[in-house]
């Protein structure tokens, strides 16, 4: 059962304070009443209303005025509503200053009220489930690991964030530059904002103009009607440029001069937009080399390349996939409806003692691959190699089949050895109970010269 909202009356006329109460109790509201500031200022901490209706013109120590002044800093989660029978605009500008809701003139208009409390107790309910999805997202794409150059990123991220600062992020494919990007948008003040994310790889170079910008009708063939563009849709938030190296050197001259001036006008158009947008991009490659070789503009590095981050490969932080294993197990178990698995000791030294050469997004499809082929609820070591994961040893490198063919070959093989033996070498069940057809597992047992 959901409470009623609390409401604080704080009025020296008992008959205001007589009427606003019944008319709010009848409306479920739950009300106090106080008869000058310093008992207003005393109800404030021990009822901790959501919204006090308070008189400016009141006597004894403070005036209402004054209660509002001290009861902001105190109570940031309470609103305030002021009332006066000798109001101005001088008096209603300070009071909006000092942080009211609203100011009303008396004598009062119980419809006016009854509307502005319902105003502000939607507009708190909206906050807080938008603060409440905030905080449920913040977690989601929690920066898992705490070895010392994720310390010192999580460090750099909580630092840059608040700020409006543009962002560079330098690693390599698969180490998590979008979820870097989404922590420093999500803990800044544009949270609540868009944030828009563009794969500038994945736009052909004779579109990208389009998408970040937009077009108006007209602008081209089958441009039918104006569409905005991505620096439109992210206004007020943050526009997420990933493998922005891969952009043309015309998009990347558009792109500098929309950072340097704030406006920029649609394909097609002749209007200038203004944009109040944080830019945070990403690449994979070195854009030192990239300038040498006249591939990306210098101009534009440095312009992006306020704050550099660098996230570090799985490589060079192995201390940490213990607790990502246990962190993607727990979400995969719960996203598929698994059985919790846990690693034996030398399962996972096996996974440390590999390279990763895809990074935690390789290790995260990993434990996925792990928890769907293995039916128990310890992982062991053959486990791993069943999977596709050899030992080190076994390779002379880095611990990982050579080739992907390679790696199918020796699934397959594990794979059908483990069946045929579930069914004691019964081939006809077999192939029924993997889905293939009796005469063409002939053929892989015969291919991978397996034994029956």
């Amino acid at each position: 059962m959901v409470k009623p909202s609390r409401i604080l009356i704080v009025d020296d006329e008992t008959a205001i304070c007589e009427v606003l109460s019944a008319s709010l109790a009848d409306e479920g509201y739950q009300v106090q009443t106080a008869k000058d500031g310093l008992r207003g200022l005393q109800a404030i901490e021990e009822f901790r209303p959501a919204v006090v209706l308070l008189d400016i013109w009141m006597p004894g120590e403070m005036d209402g005025l004054e209660v509002l002044k001290r009861a902001r800093s105190r109570f940031p989660s309470t609103q305030f509503i002021v009332m006066s029978g000798h109001g101005s605009i001088e008096t209603a500008v300070r009071a909006t200053k000092l942080g009211a809701w609203d100011f009303v003139e008396k004598p009062l208009s119980m419809d006016k009220i009854l509307i502005l409390i319902k105003n502000i107790l939607s507009y708190e309910n909206e906050r807080d489930e938008k603060n409440a999805l905030l905080n449920r997202l913040r977690k989601n794409i929690a920066i898992i690991g705490e070895s010392k150059p994720m310390i010192m990123l999580k460090q750099m991220i909580a630092r840059v964030a608040p700020t409006d600062s543009w962002v560079l992020i330098t690693g390599e494919n698969g180490t998590g530059k979008e979820l870097v990007a989404q922590n420093i948008h999500y803990l800044s003040a544009r949270a609540g904002k868009p944030l828009i994310e563009v794969n500038c790889a994945a736009i052909p170079r004779d579109l990208i103009e389009s998408e970040l910008f937009g077009y108006e009708k007209g602008a081209f063939t089958g441009a039918d009607r104006a569409k905005k563009g991505r620096f439109d849709l992210a206004h007020g938030g943050t526009l997420f440029l990933d493998e922005i190296a891969d952009m043309s050197l015309d998009a990347q001259a558009k792109i500098l001069r929309i950072l340097q001036e704030k406006k920029f006008q649609r394909v097609g158009g002749t209007d200038t937009i203004e944009v109040d947008v944080r830019v945070i991009a990403a690449t994979n490659k070195n854009l030192e080399i990239e300038i040498r070789e006249g591939r990306f503009r210098e101009d534009l590095f440095y312009r992006l390349n306020v704050i550099p981050f660098h996230v570090p490969p799985l490589r060079e932080r192995r201390e940490d996939i213990p607790g990502l294993v246990v962190h993607f197990g727990d979400q995969i178990a719960s996203q598929g409806g698994y059985r919790r698995k846990i690693l034996s000791e030398v399962a996972m030294a096996g996974l440390k003692g590999h390279q990763w050469p895809g990074n935690v997004r390789e290790l995260r499809n990993f434990v996925e691959r792990l928890y769907i082929l293995t039916p128990g609820d310890l992982i062991e070591d053959h486990d791993l190699r069943f999977a596709g994961l050899i030992d080190a040893s076994a390779t002379g490198e880095e611990g990982l089949l050579p080739t992907f063919r390679e790696a199918r070959a020796q699934f397959e093989k594990e794979f059908l050895l483990k069946k045929i033996n579930e069914y004691n070498g019964n081939i006809s069940k077999t192939a029924e109970a993997i889905g293939l057809e009796r005469s063409y597992l002939h053929r892989k047992i015969k291919s991978y010269g397996i034994e029956i």
